[in-house]
């Protein structure tokens, strides 16, 4: 199949997608900087916050959204053997969100969106902010729209087929984002943006935050996916191995895609708009969704296992240092899945309502977060971008030694920089603060973290220079490459899989139950009552 289409959508997504990281990585050490107080002539609390909002939006937003669409688009015409569906629609979606994101860049880079990436009301935008943020989202719909019409056409041709298990997981992926993009869809359209035009006074913010937390939480499965998906389909292969189990794999992404969703709340552990019983059923969701991470982690190291074995590792442990530490894809793994346990460490303490209480709102949410996404879920990025440009732009990686050392870079960068930031929130200082210094005794024992962090964020700002010169090295040379995606086999070929484990029919009516119990009546006591200050209906 000639798919050089394919690989040209693929590629200008993964230009915006990392044209946005460059950017918002120049950022993050900008607001290391300023916000450490030890360089007075950069304090200023405007351009600072609309430098973390523009940040945020940029990381969680634009990278992930676009990064994950082109992905989505390659890994399906080249596990399914097929073009993509309706190309012109594929281009339309792609179009869409990149109207969004200069819609919606004029105000933030201007500081009338400084509502950080979370948006949450009162702080209010400029309107062009949440109309920009809305087509981003309707942009990604296509591309879901995309991913599922293409299983289903597989599906139909091959009856009886197990879907490979790539393109099983990138169309989990768009079921996910659909049913988790409708929380804060409703919350723009039905609530920000009437408000921000001037159509209505005053908005319910409890209902607000409610409906974003049907995103907030399941958002960072949609990122997280695509590098499950390299764990499990890219990663062996690249190590000499096999994959230990095609059907622990699907059952993973179906336990991330059903447990995902219905756990918003305990971002609201401290909001007084919801009931305890509620955030505690969310809660206890929070640690079942722990499940499929565990199964994730054994089925990685048996295959990664498998892999160094073959490679000759003798012993106990001998089979790690067998492994091919020096391809880009391995060490990813390997790094990833350390900042992964630390952060996942972080994570329990998060979900747990005692132990919330302590650090709730403090820096340690933002050194958790930071460890996760930044951290395992960007880290996997990098090294699918160094994977797939050659096939997709036809040209070699210019440096695969730049690679590993950006990648290391990376690794210790995140670390310093996020350590630091979980000991100051241990230490009671505040997230979202454009200064830190409070008074004497406390700037006194948080400035030597502040330090730190600084020399964290110069590790990260280097090694995203790495990252993109390598890139652009490698589009704008004058070589050429030819090659394909290796997508890893089973150790145990699969010819027959229960339908459970091949469709999400079954899946979408068990998602829908849940949502229905986890925040039907949460969302709709807000408009039968009078709730702080907001009259009934939501406004």
């Amino acid at each position: 199949m000639d798919n050089a289409a394919e690989k040209k959508l693929a590629l200008y997504h993964f230009w915006v997608a990392f044209g946005a990281f460059a950017l918002a990585a120049v950022m993050g050490l900008y607001q290391v900087i300023e916000r450490s107080g030890f360089f007075g002539f950069l304090e200023s609390r405007e351009v600072y916050y609309a430098s973390v909002s523009t940040h945020g939006v940029l990381m969680a937003f634009v990278l992930t959204t676009f990064f994950i669409m082109g992905f989505g688009y390659y890994v399906a015409s080249s596990t399914l053997k097929m073009p993509v569906w309706n190309k012109s629609f594929a281009w339309a979606g792609f179009g869409v969100a990149l109207i969004g994101v200069i819609m919606a860049a004029v105000p933030l880079l201007s500081g009338e969106a400084s509502v950080l990436y979370t948006f949450y009301p009162p702080m209010q935008a400029h309107p062009a902010f949440y109309l920009g943020a809305t087509l981003l989202v309707v942009g990604s719909w296509f591309w879901c729209a995309s991913m599922i019409i293409m299983f289903m056409q597989w599906k139909q041709a091959n009856p009886g087929q197990p879907v490979p298990l790539a393109m099983f997981a990138t169309t989990g992926n768009a079921i996910l984002w659909l049913w988790t993009s409708a929380g804060v869809a409703a919350e723009v359209l039905f609530q920000l943006i009437p408000w921000a035009l001037g159509w209505v006074d005053t908005i319910d913010d409890g209902l607000a935050r409610t409906l974003f937390a049907w995103t907030l939480h399941p958002i960072v499965y949609f990122w997280l996916i695509p590098a499950y998906t390299a764990f499990y389909c890219l990663v062996p292969k690249q190590a000499g191995g096999f994959l230990f189990s095609d059907e622990m794999a699907r059952a993973a992404f179906i336990l991330l895609i059903v447990f995902s969703l219905p756990i918003g709340f305990h971002h609201l552990y401290m909001d007084p708009q919801q009931g305890h019983g509620w955030k505690i059923l969310h809660g206890i969701g929070t640690f079942i969704v722990t499940l499929p991470t565990f199964i994730t982690g054994f089925t990685v190291i048996a295959s990664l296992e498998i892999a160094g074995r073959l490679n000759g590792g003798k012993g106990l442990f001998g089979w790690i240092a067998a492994l091919p530490w020096t391809n880009p894809m391995v060490l990813a793994i390997i790094l990833g899945l350390l900042m992964l346990i630390l952060g996942g460490f972080g994570g329990l303490v998060n979900a747990s309502y005692a132990m919330n209480a302590m650090v709730h709102n403090t820096a340690w949410v933002s050194g958790h977060f930071h460890l996760i996404f930044g951290g395992t879920t960007i880290i996997m990025y990098f090294a699918i971008a160094y994977y797939f440009w050659p096939i997709l732009s036809g040209k070699p990686l210019y440096c695969k030694s730049m690679a590993i050392t950006q990648m290391w870079t990376w690794f210790i960068g995140m670390i310093i920089l996020t350590t630091p930031w979980h000991i100051l929130g241990l230490l009671g200082q505040p997230r979202r603060i454009d200064s830190v210094n409070y008074n004497n005794l406390l700037t006194l024992s948080w400035e030597p973290y502040e330090g730190t962090m600084i020399f964290g964020g110069l590790i990260l700002l280097y090694s995203s220079g790495l990252l993109i010169y390598n890139l652009y090295k490698t589009q704008t040379s004058g070589e050429t490459y030819q090659g394909e995606v290796e997508y890893a086999e089973p150790i145990h070929a699969v010819t027959d899989l229960p339908e459970y484990l091949n469709s999400f029919k079954l899946w979408n009516i068990v998602i829908a139950g849940f949502m229905l119990v986890a925040f039907g009546y949460p969302i709709l006591q807000f408009f039968f009552m009078d709730t702080f200050g907001s009259g009934r209906w939501g406004v």
